[in-house]
């Protein structure tokens, strides 16, 4: 790993041809990114999906529990009032006076409604239970096949993995190598750049006397500035660090200058003053 002496014994010239480096490395990974598409949101998407769904089956499990207890319960209360039934009807053969009766016959009644009562707690119930497995059901049903669709996607992103994995290994390896290299706060503002650039690209060349990355011209001086090396220069437009072509390994053409047809010279023709006549 690189010494801070070394980060700092760099060159302007080096710490920007190491930056583009970088670049170049970090844009192949996210080409290799840019083969899975978006299957790897798609694969958390459905998981989190059948996550979800999953806790809300057994939150329905956990509901049609607590509705046949309390079927069970209104069930024991039913049997409680009904033994009460037995046993006022059968104190109805020993009363001593109208009072008695009344009191029993109201307590029977009583006794009776509860039971009418209870009985309609448990309708009531079972139909939430017959409701609640029929959404257990359904969302079982929706879970079985969000599940198939998610080992689909597992699967298909597993084979891209394996055609790019060693090389993006491979690549993401030289970054941190290339990344040792620059000094900390250079690497800082190089990552926050390419965090907030759509296309990733923080370092740049000049192209057509244009930024590289957002095309804005730029002024002659500044382009003799970028090629001087002498200081790291970021576009005033769009924040992107700019480089010569030159630096980058790129070849540019020279301008092609065309030729204009030589004039041909065109010699005045002279009368040729006239002889005297010989007499």
């Amino acid at each position: 790993m690189a010494t801070k002496k070394d980060q700092t014994e760099m060159s302007v010239e080096e710490r920007l041809r190491t930056l583009y480096q970088l670049q170049t490395t970090l844009s192949s990974v996210d080409e290799k990114k840019a083969l899975r598409g978006e299957l790897p949101l798609e694969v958390q998407d459905l998981e989190d999906e059948i996550e979800g769904l999953t806790t809300r089956m057994d939150n329905i499990t956990a509901e049609i529990a607590d509705f046949e207890s309390a079927i069970s319960q209104k069930k024991g209360e039913i049997a409680q009032a009904q033994a009460s039934v037995e046993r006022y009807n059968a104190q109805l053969n020993d009363v001593k006076n109208n009072r008695e009766y009344d009191t029993l016959t109201k307590e029977i009644e009583f006794q009776n409604l509860e039971i009418e009562l209870c009985q309609k707690k448990i309708r009531e119930a079972q139909a939430r239970v017959e409701d609640k497995k029929a959404e257990k059901e359904a969302t079982k049903a929706n879970i079985d096949d969000k599940r198939i669709i998610l080992e689909e996607k597992k699967n298909e992103l597993d084979e891209i993995m394996q055609e790019t994995r060693e090389e993006e290994d491979k690549l993401r390896e030289h970054a941190k190598e290339l990344e040792a290299l620059i000094e900390p706060r250079l690497l800082q503002s190089f990552k926050r750049i390419r965090k907030s650039v759509r296309n990733g690209l923080g370092v740049v060349y000049v192209q057509r006397d244009a930024c590289g990355g957002c095309f804005n011209k730029i002024p002659p001086q500044r382009q003799l500035d970028i090629k001087m090396h002498k200081k790291i220069i970021v576009c005033e437009y769009c924040g992107r660090i700019m480089i010569d072509p030159e630096l980058a390994g790129v070849q540019t053409e020279a301008p092609v200058v065309e030729e204009k047809p030589k004039r041909k010279r065109t010699v005045r023709k002279t009368k040729k003053a006239e002889e005297p006549e010989a007499e």
